[in-house]
């Protein structure tokens, strides 16, 4: 492999890039990466499904504390699967001092998914996380650095203390993580108080600690101005920048100054929040670009202005290889390849209030009236926001759960209009859609890049799929 890749597959989470696809795109000598967005639900419900394919055994296998890998096995393998009609067990929701059992599962999804996508070759495979989902950073990078991975990618958000962790498992160091709390009291120099969390890998080591080598870090920015704050600023080294820009899928970073909306709801993108290409080459960094650069022409034009490659995720999403439902993907390249695809800026759909991208499909959470039918729950709470309660402590609260809990916990009810679940709607992508008590099924919710409707020419004449290796093919070779 290159010393740096041209093309990084998009670490598209819950479970769409997945081992599969990553573990494709890496053996061809470019970045394969896997979301660690709430892996360790997807792979406590792989287990509670059976382990179709004994996948999930076969990591196990390879895990290097084989009796915290015999309890993950023993509390979520479910032989044969789960019965039909009924739901996944739930995990508990996390807070800023974890259980061990959740630490553990963690520590053993991570590793797994990336062991598997390393996988029958040699070359570098990376991991995506957000850095909005605090709480699982310090078991989950722990997790996949214990299996090798080359790279580290983490976006939504300034993910400034990421470098420091990559830093201290590498020298076998316990490594500490400051948690963004809402409403802190300040301390004498007005600063606010630290919630810092903390995991040591001597308290989950059996036996000696094992060497690791540290990954890659690459943060997922979307301006110059957070491009020079990541590289003056973080506690650590910072290898590479992925520059992403609004018509990527997923989250977006809100527009530069005052929020206005299209006449069709979106947020207004202007001036200010274009990338100046040659600010980025003088900060002496390789750096990808994003958000629209699925094809060859496109991964020219970056190179050509200095770039080390792009980042491609939409085009990847509806290969053969990603974890997205193969009904999900059928239908929509079938609307691409019709052209009729369409890709919504919704300023308010996610809790985090970051704008997300929706594909508008009908008998998703995208259509208002399936949506309203499911209600307000928030079971899973990935995106919930940690905040300060009046005695000290550390509460939780999500704007996509009941009004009237979240304004009881000093939420503002303005804040909750628009937002809607999106942990359990993105697991839904991937076939492991939670059964709720009244028998309904939680409904899907697919984001993408604006560009959805490009994928049609990754697809032969005749077919209606195509692989990851089309993609990569033709990105390179036009």
């Amino acid at each position: 492999m290159l010393l740096f890749p041209k093309i990084i597959q998009g670490g598209m989470g819950v479970g769409v890039s997945n081992w599969r696809l990553a573990n494709a795109v890496s053996r061809l000598g470019e970045l394969g990466v896997v979301s660690g967005t709430a892996l360790d639900s997807v792979f406590a419900r792989r287990l509670a499904d059976g382990d179709k394919g004994g996948h999930m055994r076969r990591g196990l296998d390879a895990f290097p504390f084989p009796e915290m890998a015999r309890r993950i096995w023993q509390e979520h393998f479910v032989a044969g699967g789960k019965p039909d009609g009924s739901p996944y067990p739930a995990l508990p929701m996390r807070k800023h001092v974890e259980s061990r059992k959740l630490v553990e599962l963690s520590i053993v999804a991570n590793f797994v998914e990336v062991f598997l996508a390393r996988e029958g070759h040699k070359n570098s495979v990376g991991i995506n996380f957000l850095e909005k989902v605090q709480l699982p950073h310090l078991a989950s990078i722990y997790g996949a650095m214990l299996a090798g991975v080359g790279y580290v990618l983490m976006g939504a958000g300034i993910p400034l203390h990421i470098p420091g962790v990559l830093d201290a498992y590498s020298e076998q160091r316990p490594a500490e993580y400051k948690l963004a709390v809402t409403g802190l009291a300040q301390n004498q120099d007005g600063q606010d108080k630290d919630v810092v969390m903390r995991l040591d890998p001597a308290d989950y080591a059996e036996g000696p600690l094992p060497k690791l080598t540290r990954p890659k870090f690459l943060a997922i920015v979307s301006s110059n101005t957070l491009a020079t704050t990541m590289l003056r600023r973080a506690n650590g080294r910072v290898d590479g920048l992925v520059i992403e820009g609004p018509t990527a899928g997923g989250h977006n970073a809100p527009p530069r100054g005052k929020l206005q909306l299209t006449a069709a709801g979106e947020p207004v993108y202007g001036e200010r929040d274009r990338v100046n290409v040659a600010e980025l080459r003088a900060l002496g960094v390789p750096f990808w670009l994003a958000g629209g650069y699925g094809s060859a022409d496109k991964l020219r034009e970056a190179l050509e202005d200095g770039a080390a490659g792009v980042q491609v995720g939409t085009a990847f999403a509806f290969s053969e290889e990603s974890g997205l439902r193969d009904d999900l993907k059928s239908k929509l390249v079938a609307q691409a390849a019709a052209g009729t695809a369409e890709v919504f800026t919704d300023p308010r759909v996610s809790p985090t209030g970051f704008p997300f991208k929706v594909v508008q499909l009908q008998g998703t959470s995208s259509d208002a009236a399936v949506y309203q039918a499911r209600g307000a729950v928030c079971d899973m709470g990935y995106l919930r926001e940690p905040y300060a309660m009046p005695d000290g402590s550390i509460g939780y609260r999500c704007a996509a759960e009941p009004v009237a809990t979240y304004v009881a916990k000093g939420g503002k009810a303005e804040d909750t209009i628009g937002r809607k679940c999106l942990c359990n709607a993105l697991l839904a992508n991937v076939g492991l859609a939670q059964l709720r008590k009244d028998g309904s099924v939680e409904p899907a919710l697919v984001t993408v890049g604006d560009d959805m409707n490009t994928i049609a020419r990754f697809v032969a004449p005749g077919s209606n799929s195509y692989s990851a290796a089309d993609v990569v093919q033709s990105l390179l070779h036009g």
